[in-house]
């Protein structure tokens, strides 16, 4: 999985990109099939940065989500839960909606003989 960050309009402090990277790879063990995870900070405004991520999942669009707040690490910590609940409910659309095959199915005629 790759990881990328980028900061525009200005650069980060010594350290943030580590943690940042850090704390968007625990988006993988969400769902296994995260292919990409990008994350733009937006230091247009330094009382009020922005940071997007975009997270890229095989067959499917990516998840995309964005906050602001008075400093950078505080944004990543309202963004994280914004993506993992859209990660959560990717994976639940593709693993929780299988219907149970006719052969698996009890009759209740038969049940009711034993």
């Amino acid at each position: 999985m790759q990881i990328s960050v980028s900061a525009r309009h200005g650069s980060l402090q010594p350290g943030d990109q580590e943690l940042i990277e850090e704390k968007a790879g625990r988006l993988r063990r969400l769902y296994d099939r995260v292919s990409a995870i990008e994350v733009t900070v937006e230091l247009v405004n330094l009382d009020k940065p922005a940071i997007e991520i975009r997270a890229s999942v095989e067959q499917a669009d990516d998840c995309v989500a964005t906050a602001e707040a008075s400093n950078v690490l505080a944004a990543l910590d309202l963004v994280i839960p914004k993506v993992e609940q859209q990660l959560r409910k990717l994976k639940d659309k593709r693993t929780g909606h299988r219907a149970t095959g006719h052969k698996h199915i009890e009759n209740p005629s038969t049940a009711a003989e034993d």
